[in-house]
């Protein structure tokens, strides 16, 4: 039964692909060597064809739409990226696009309900959910993502349809084109943060934790450093320090004398004064 299904969508293809909206079921039918209560039989009527044709083409379309939210890129750049794959799919099989967007009302005396209108509406739920987790939009941020998802889509279904019939340039300024009315405000939103356990894509000295980062250490900066000041230097000495020093001279005794190396120090101060006469 599958398999049958498959073959009869191939023929309507085929029809399709040569009549664009104006594929009608007889015609279909013929193509495929079946009578239309047959193809009805299959697809139950016009409205079923045409929605088992849009689950054939826009699936693929989906999936290439996620795929370009997922890339690597900068915002700007991801824009352009989901902009073009919706162009270059439309571009790709023009009268499967038409057929789809486009039906024409007049064949068997049946308009098909929105064939394209599920696979728009999920394209538009991709990029809400893509906007929702990176994009900051202020306080109704989730509701604002939301309708600029319905908005985006609506738009470039709107000036794809357009461009495709007058092609008034090439696809790469079409896109361009497009990003830039899109770009204004996207480029003014801030960036969510990436959520708790997430790796970020690269080290940033901005974002990294204080008590992580190494200091600087160059050698013009230790050369920058002002001398030690030698009469300092005893007094800032640990006792346990002084106490297992091995150097040579007269070293610090705070490790025999006790706190403190001031008792030494009155030591030596009275030992250099002079006898009274």
């Amino acid at each position: 039964m599958g398999d049958r299904r498959n073959e009869l969508l191939d023929a309507a293809d085929r029809v399709v692909h040569r009549d664009g909206p104006r594929a009608s079921m007889n015609t279909i039918a013929a193509e495929a060597g079946i009578t239309k209560p047959i193809l009805y039989r299959h697809f139950g009527d016009k409205n079923g064809l045409y929605r088992a044709l849009a689950e054939r083409h826009t699936a693929g379309l989906l999936a290439s739409v996620r795929a370009a939210l997922a890339l690597p890129l900068e915002r700007r750049d991801r824009v352009e990226a989901v902009i073009d794959t919706y162009l270059a799919a439309i571009e790709a099989r023009p009268q499967v696009y038409r057929f789809l967007a486009h039906p024409d009302p007049a064949a068997d005396g049946l308009t098909p309900a929105g064939p394209l209108a599920p696979a728009l509406q999920q394209i538009a739920d991709e990029l809400t959910r893509s906007m929702r987790e990176q994009v900051d939009l202020g306080p109704d941020s989730a509701v604002v993502a939301e309708a600029w998802g319905q908005a985006m889509t609506g738009m470039v279904l709107a000036a794809g349809d357009w461009w495709l019939e007058t092609h008034p340039f090439p696809r790469e300024r079409m896109v361009q084109t497009l990003a830039d009315l899109l770009w204004g405000r996207l480029a003014a939103a801030g960036q969510r943060p990436v959520p708790v356990g997430a790796a970020p894509d690269r080290a940033d000295p901005d974002t990294q934790d204080p008590d992580t980062q190494d200091p600087p250490a160059t050698a013009e900066a230790e050369a920058a450093q002002p001398p030690p000041d030698p009469g300092r230097v005893r007094s800032s000495v640990p006792a346990e320090a002084g106490a297992g020093s091995s150097s040579g001279g007269t070293g610090d005794r705070s490790g025999e004398d006790g706190p403190g190396a001031r008792p030494a120090a009155a030591e030596v101060a009275a030992a250099d004064r002079p006898a009274p006469a």
